[in-house]
């Protein structure tokens, strides 16, 4: 009886194992059509350009480039003007990173209320991230035009702000906020709407004020969304390109040349292409290392 009862529990597993294996080839042959497209333009790219970097390969027809192993990333090393763009991209990245968060978490939280044409502004909100980089660079370039600028016209001030050593900096860095605003609220947005109201009305029985119930309660339940965010944004900004290129073109004198604008200028006006695709590697393992620190931190956290 026993090794009878037991004989149908033996094969359960092993019908369901096969069961399991035929879903993950089934599972395989659906996603090929989207992966063949991936590797091709994505991986494919990517690996070719990690080659190049170890090459002399300049720009034009039928030239011959020869293996040169780590020599473009040992002359990046004492390359001064590639520490000064990752310096100002540097600036940049982490100035839009954090003033991104902080407007877009405040516009969240007042989306989040029940306001009239709450859905009209929350569309509004979205405006600037489905305007192309292009339209987005020339239309602050309007605005912090010397002479017909909206801006110099209600400051009452005849600043050439795209001109300026000074103010060269904060100007692409509020265009940068402007245009990455939009989608980091819509994630904070939504993170909010997720948090469950009980919380709140259990601390508003012992008398928690609007402040406490944010510190306690909403960020807390928002870390994960948080993290996620504006390690995005970061990504996003360290390499941003279009909308400084098309504002200031990496002037004046180079004060907002970026690291990306820095490789294309390397790559496209100067046609090293070898040391332009190791200023990109450089700088992508540079990103994913200070990634890395402050995703373990952040988890380092949230486990302790």
């Amino acid at each position: 009886m026993t090794a009878t009862a037991m004989k149908p529990a033996r094969s359960v597993p092993r019908a369901s194992a096969k069961v399991r294996s035929r879903q993950r080839r089934e599972m395989l042959v659906l996603l090929l059509p989207a992966l063949v497209p991936v590797l091709l333009f994505s991986v494919g790219p990517l690996l070719y350009g990690i080659g190049l970097a170890f090459t002399d390969a300049r720009g034009g027809r039928n030239r011959v480039y020869h293996f040169v192993g780590f020599d473009n990333f040992a002359n990046l090393l004492t390359d001064a003007d590639f520490w000064s763009s990752f310096k100002i991209g540097l600036i940049y990245a982490l100035s839009v990173t954090a003033l991104t968060f902080l407007a877009g978490l405040g516009l969240a939280i007042l989306l989040n209320q029940n306001l009239r044409f709450r859905g009209v502004a929350r569309v509004l909100a979205v405006v600037p991230w489905a305007m192309p980089p292009v339209v987005v660079g020339l239309m602050w370039k309007l605005v912090y035009h010397p002479d017909a600028g909206i801006l110099n016209s209600l400051l009452g001030t005849d600043i050439d702000w795209l001109a300026d050593f000074t103010f060269v900096i904060p100007a692409i860095i509020i265009m940068g906020v402007w245009a990455g605003m939009p989608q980091t609220t819509v994630v904070l947005l939504a993170g909010l709407q997720n948090v469950p109201k009980e919380l709140y009305e259990a601390v508003e029985v012992d008398g928690a004020g609007t402040w406490r119930k944010f510190w306690n309660i909403t960020l807390p339940q928002l870390k994960p969304v948080i993290v996620a965010i504006t390690s995005l944004d970061f990504v996003w900004n360290i390499n941003q390109f279009s909308l400084v290129y098309v504002l200031t073109q990496g002037g004046p004198g180079g004060r907002t040349q970026l690291p990306m604008l820095f490789a294309y200028l390397e790559a496209f006006r100067y046609n090293r292409f070898g040391s332009a695709a190791a200023m990109g590697v450089a700088i992508t393992v540079v990103v994913l290392a200070v990634l890395g620190v402050y995703l373990w931190r952040q988890m380092r956290e949230a486990s302790s």
